[in-house]
């Protein structure tokens, strides 16, 4: 939640009480719902209004100060229109000395400035008093940028004995010299710091900053601006920039002054994540042991290859403001290291085919010096660590990102467990963020989701994702720049990205009331099946709770299956395959993937419009021309083992289908196309497999049973296959309901749903088609109990598992779809494996939930322990540094009190937001306290082992 906006959308539902649904009462309509309605008849009185300041106003055109009736001047940024003379406006503008001036002549106003009026600009520490030595600028010529425009003003600099420097002078008043040796243009703090929070909101670069300023200033092009952004005026952002952010990070008030700074010291820390010596204590000795986790990091690792960077310049050239300071690694040691370990070979995935890492050698990096970065975060806050980003030179290799987390963790004490979230790594240690780990093999879903990981809540390890998302709109910029003005630009950015986020964390750990609500999901504790749960937790060479047990037969494995037995009958001698290449089992599986194929194809000719492109129907023309020749291939084959097929089809009763009732209601009710009769078509072509003509005529038991097997297997995938379209389905709507708004957004959003509901429709159609196949089959080899595994599929029932489908959570019954996670040969075997695996991850998330509770609870009391740990560093460093000079003493004060009084500001709002939470928890965790110990930690206080003895 952003705290600079207050406006939030009402996202909330009816409510139910006591299984009554009781609508929300609408807000009464007020004038503020339709402002366009009510702004549309007063546009003429706008339009005359705007049009009325072209002119001089009312018949009295004297000025307005002394009366002279020579008075055509007017101040265009003053709040006053009045007209003024020559010598009043200057009198005027003594102490605004940047405002746009306009001169009435020749019937209109026409723009002139102060300069040319005669005010002059004197610097140097002169109270009330005229300088008796000026220096004018540079040819009597200097350049002010601010936020009105560029100005060209008369400025002289103090030139007497003891003046400071030029550049100090202009410092003084609050000017930014663009060069501190004969400086001729400069840059008022207030433009800097408006270009500062621009640049992080709308990304805005410098360039496009300067010209949109010269554009205010003259939008004619008629008078050309005479400073243009060289690089002396371009570098002026990121000096000051790194000048504040010194400032910021007390550099100014260290004694040892700014080379003194240490590798990742200018960095905003995570106020909410263990600090050690800062808001916990560095000797976790009091801590109990079932206590110990609360004080774990939570470490996230990506690489984002939007970042790249061309061969622009050099380290030599441009070496950059900060050296290692802030979130960047050092440069020079991390040259070092990846040139002194080149020679090794990137490790393969033994996982999936990860594109990042397989492939990192085969990156695209002709002319980049980095194809992107990669960065370690804090996993729960969202939040940049102290050199824990490094440029990849060629893919996301573990050699880069070794070297990024190390350096990262030397900046961080050692805490008691580390949990890393890498979405590309396979390993113990790390963990996989909830929505990178379907991309995973099932061994790695089940070992390292942190869904199934004690001790880490709801972390769901994607901080890195949301970070990226914010920082690549300055990716087309960065890419040009200098290596040291890239690194120092996005240092900039990532020191904004976290501060944002300390500014937030008061509404972004108020989320206790959505965590309470989500612990309820526990069901009554079931003896052994706990048991495996605890154990697995503690350690991870025990058998998995979280993996079924019950071997479920795939396509694939009975794929295998035939293949292996035909090896076997070629050993054994006792092969009777007709064909010298295709064995009976292939002819089958062949035929079944002929069948989907055309089930695919009728699908997306289907899907064509009227006015299709030339490509989209010569990509349906190919596909079909292809499928042709494949049944033509095949069917000279399956008259070698199924001759009673050429009798069919040359009388015509094949094409009379016995399951021709039975398909048409699948394609009613799945909504997906099914073959046209008497079409010649290849889609429509009827393959006449054993289980469209068994009941016909007598057909081979061996082709029976292995279309059976096949068939068999099919259901069992596609079923699979629709609850994985049923959940993306839901998650894709439920994140387009919650977070997409404006009609760009959603229109993409909805295509999205759209190809996961056409993939949902064609596995209905499989399956059905699959069932009706079996049903067929069952009766030849008396096949009975396998309908309860495989029962009809109806569109009611693809729904989630939160879908009541119309009833009350009281009456409603989970859906059969859900029930079935693999075929076994015993029913009861089957229905408790696909039962404990369902109650393990429920209260596995039932445990992470109550785990969230404690750890929203001991960041909140970090969050004002680190707040009050700040105030104190800042008010100790109000002595730090002695100086000769009284002012420079009262300033280094002022400054130190300020960011004091910032620290104690934030933890008084955020104590306010959290002063409700310790009833909210009691009220919420009742009903569970009984079977619980109250040892868990407590926003009324923070833990005594947490505050005592911190510094």
């Amino acid at each position: 939640m952003d705290p600079w906006n207050e406006i939030q959308y009402d996202d909330s539902k009816p409510q139910v009480h006591d299984d009554v649904l009781v609508a929300k009462e609408k807000r009464k309509w007020t004038a503020g719902d339709d402002p366009m309605r009510l702004w549309v008849p007063e546009c003429p009185h706008y339009l005359d209004e705007l049009i009325r300041l072209e002119g001089r106003g009312k018949a009295h055109h004297a000025c307005h100060a002394c009366g002279d009736s020579d008075a055509p001047y007017r101040c265009e940024d003053c709040f006053s229109v009045n007209l003024f003379c020559c010598s009043c406006i200057i009198t005027l503008h003594q102490n605004v000395l940047l405002h746009r001036v306009k001169q009435w002549q020749d019937g209109y106003f026409y723009s002139t400035t102060l300069k040319q009026l005669g005010l002059r600009i004197q610097l140097g520490d002169h109270t009330e008093q005229l300088c008796r030595n000026p220096k004018p600028a540079h040819d009597n010529d200097f350049v002010i940028i601010d936020v009105h425009g560029i100005h060209e003003v008369a400025l002289d600099f103090c030139d007497c004995a003891n003046a400071p420097s030029h550049y100090r002078q202009l410092l003084r008043r609050r000017l930014f010299p663009a060069t501190s040796t004969d400086p001729r243009t400069a840059a008022t703090f207030a433009v800097l710091e408006h270009f500062h929070l621009l640049s992080f909101e709308s990304k805005v670069s410098a360039y496009e900053f300067y010209h949109s300023l010269a554009r205010r200033s003259d939008n004619t092009g008629i008078a050309p601006i005479k400073v243009k952004l060289f690089p002396s005026v371009g570098t002026i952002p990121t000096t000051d920039q790194s000048m504040r952010t010194g400032s910021l990070f007390s550099r100014g008030h260290d004694p040892a002054g700014v080379d003194a700074t240490q590798e990742g010291q200018l960095v905003v820390l995570c106020p909410a994540c263990p600090q050690f010596g800062k808001n916990v204590l560095d000797d976790l000795a009091n801590v109990s042991p079932n206590q110990r986790w609360l004080y774990s990091l939570f470490l996230a690792i990506d690489a984002n290859f939007r970042l790249k960077h061309r061969f622009v310049s050099n380290n030599i050239m441009d070496p950059g403001l900060s050296r290692g300071w802030g979130y960047f690694v050092e440069e020079q040691q991390y040259k070092a290291y990846l040139h002194d370990h080149a020679d090794e070979a990137q490790e393969k995935s033994a996982c999936i085919s990860h594109n990042a890492v397989n492939m990192a050698d085969t990156k695209a990096s002709k002319g980049l010096a980095a194809t992107g970065v990669g960065s370690i975060v804090c996993a729960r806050h969202d939040m940049r660590l102290a050199n824990g980003v490094g440029d990849l030179q060629k893919g996301e290799k573990y050699i880069n990102m070794d070297y990024i987390v190390f350096s990262a963790l030397s900046t961080l004490s050692t805490a008691p467990i580390v949990n890393f979230s890498y979405d590309i790594a396979c390993h113990p240690i790390t963990r996989k963020q909830p929505f990178h780990i379907a991309a995973h093999i099932p061994t790695c879903q089940t070992n390292f989701s942190f869904n199934w990981t004690p001790g880490v809540g709801r972390t769901d390890g994607e901080a890195p994702e949301r970070g990226w998302a914010d920082i690549n709109h300055i990716a087309s910029s960065t890419k040009e720049m200098g290596p040291g003005s890239r690194r120092d630009i996005l240092d900039d950015h990532f020191g904004d990205w976290n501060w944002k986020k300390v500014a937030s964390l008061g509404r972004t750990l108020l989320q206790l009331e959505e965590s309470i609500q989500e612990s309820d999901l526990g069901v009554a504790l079931l003896t052994t099946w706990k048991s495996e749960v605890v154990a697995w937790e503690l350690d991870h060479s025990n058998p998995n709770p979280f993996e079924s047990r019950i071997a479920a037969i795939t396509q694939a494995a009975v794929r295998l299956e035939l293949v292996m037995q035909d090896t076997q009958d070629l050993e054994n001698g006792s092969s009777v395959s007709l064909h010298s290449h295709v064995t009976p089992g292939i002819l089958i599986s062949t035929g079944v993937d002929l069948e989907h194929a055309q089930r695919r194809l009728r699908a997306d000719n289907g899907n064509l419009s009227q006015h299709a492109m030339n490509e989209q129907q010569a990509n349906i023309l190919a596909r079909r021309n292809s499928l042709q020749r494949r049944i033509d291939a095949w069917t000279e084959i399956q008259l070698l083992y199924m001759p009673s097929v050429s009798r069919l089809r040359a009388t015509g009763i094949g094409l009379i289908h016995p399951l021709n009732s039975t398909q048409t209601s699948n394609e009613e009710e799945s909504g997906c196309p099914g073959p046209k009769p008497n079409s010649a078509r290849p889609k429509d072509f009827q393959l006449l497999l054993p289980s469209d003509f068994c009941d016909l005529t007598p057909c081979d038991p061996k082709l029976l049973e292995m279309e059976w097997s096949l068939r068999f297997a099919q259901a069992s995938d596609t079923l699979d296959k629709c609850r994985s379209h049923i959940r993306i389905r839901h998650q894709l709507l439920r994140f387009k309901s919650r977070h997409l708004r404006g009609q760009g957004a959603n229109t993409r959003a909805q295509r999205t749903v759209q190809a996961v509901e056409k993939r949902l429709v064609l596995s209905h159609d499989k399956y059905s088609r699959a069932r009706s196949a079996l049903v067929c089959l069952s009766r030849h080899l008396d096949r009975v109990g396998w309908d309860h595994k495989l029962q009809v599929l109806k569109k009611s029932d693809l729904r989630p598992i939160g879908d009541l489908g119309g009833h009350t959570q009281g009456t409603a019954i989970m859906l059969w779809i859900w029930l079935t996670h693999g075929i076994s040969l015993h029913h009861s075997e089957g229905l408790q494996d696909s039962l404990r695996v369902e109650w393990c991850k429920t209260q596995a998330r039932h445990t992470r939930w109550l785990e969230e509770i404690q750890l929203l609870l001991v960041e909140m009391c970090r969050v004002l322990a680190f707040f009050a740990w700040e105030a104190k560093c800042w008010d100790e460093r109000q002595i730090l540094r002695v100086v000769d000079r009284s002012e420079y003493a009262e300033v280094l004060t002022a400054y130190a009190k300020r960011q004091a009084a910032v620290r104690r500001a934030l933890s008084a709002s955020f104590s306010e937001m959290w002063s409700n939470v310790g009833a909210l928890v009691n009220a919420g965790l009742d009903d569970g306290a009984e079977d619980q110990e109250d040892d868990g930690p407590s926003i009324d206080g923070l833990p005594r082992e947490d505050v005592d003895g911190i510094d």
